[in-house]
């Protein structure tokens, strides 16, 4: 196990996009029980960013880890955008979240002013580990090369001196697709130490991240963490999948697997979250919730107890790929 596995001492922590009012307006006494909620069934893993709620998530966040020790948990958040005091028109995934006007910029000054604003609204005074955000072509297009040449140049040989002098454990990407992590961890001068891979090895999709991803970080002795283990809901019949409208294939799959979970007597949840912590390069997980009760429910769910049986059938089905590991193989 690397020192970046054993930095994080817990296989699940909060992801705290929800709590920037994603998809909707989260009301303050919620989004602090829901804190509150984690913190007190022993959750020590929290990560969140700029980028969530345009502060907001962070914010909330800070507001709750300031009562606490700061030796007692493990925080993460991203760089690559900043904060304005202006104000702009809000759309999205964060439509409801604060007006701050958000700069996207993967350069060496934007990643110091980034964290900077960061432990301003965190109220702490360190962080362990920083994520790149969204240098990835679902948020840049074609362009997103040009952006991930800037980080290289910028925000990893900030985040890789921060990490070799000791200020922070580890860095790598939060993405939401594997390419941009793949070619990272190719990098001789500076690889990232743990990634957040957010969608991409999950119960519902994991074979492109498994063809390449899984097995880079396995070789280049780093982790990752998996964000976004319910896909934005889907498995979990929700409305959203990876941030959009649930495809007919995926609601069709979803189905195939609700009806062999059935079967077999097991929760999505337990089977999602089981499934994501079972390869050896994963070093926690982090589901997001924006309600207490699903807190409790998600540490059950990692309990659970899952027979053979179900993970041999999803096989047989071709549900999940015959390379996966299970928790029981």
């Amino acid at each position: 196990m690397s020192a970046s596995h054993e930095a994080l001492p817990h296989r699940i922590g909060f992801g705290t996009a929800p709590l920037g009012n994603m998809f909707r307006d989260i009301p303050e006494e919620e989004a602090r029980a829901t804190l509150d909620a984690a913190w007190e069934q022993g959750v020590r893993y929290f990560d969140t960013a700029p980028f969530y709620g345009a502060g907001l998530a962070e914010t909330r966040l800070g507001a709750m880890l300031a009562e606490h020790d700061r030796d007692e948990y493990v925080l993460s958040t991203k760089v690559g955008r900043y904060l304005l005091d202006e104000e702009e028109e809000k759309s999205g995934l964060f439509a409801q979240g604060l007006s701050h006007q958000v700069v996207t910029d993967y350069g060496a000054e934007a990643t110091r002013r980034s964290i900077e604003q960061s432990l301003e609204r965190l109220r702490t005074d360190r962080l362990d580990f920083v994520f790149v955000h969204d240098v990835s072509p679902d948020f840049h297009g074609d362009a997103w090369l040009d952006h991930l040449a800037a980080a290289r140049n910028g925000a990893f040989r900030v985040l890789t001196q921060l990490q070799e002098e000791g200020v922070i454990r580890g860095w790598g990407l939060g993405v939401n697709t594997t390419g941009p992590i793949e070619l990272a961890l190719d990098l001789d001068e500076t690889p990232p130490t743990m990634n957040l891979s957010a969608t991409q090895y999950t119960l519902l999709q994991h074979e492109r991240a498994l063809e390449r991803m899984m097995p880079a970080t396995e070789s280049r002795g780093a982790g990752i963490v998996v964000g976004g283990p319910y896909n934005s809901g889907a498995l979990m019949g929700g409305d959203h999948f990876d941030y959009g409208e649930v495809p007919p294939e995926v609601g069709r799959r979803v189905a195939a697997l609700g009806e062999i979970a059935a079967r077999h007597g097991v929760g999505l949840k337990a089977a999602a979250l089981q499934f994501s912590t079972a390869h050896p390069a994963v070093a926690a997980v982090i589901p997001g919730s924006s309600r207490p009760q699903r807190i409790g429910e998600d540490l059950a769910a990692l309990q659970e107890q899952i027979p053979a049986a179900f993970w041999q059938e999803l096989r047989e089905q071709e549900l999940i790929a015959a390379d996966a590991p299970a928790p029981t193989s």
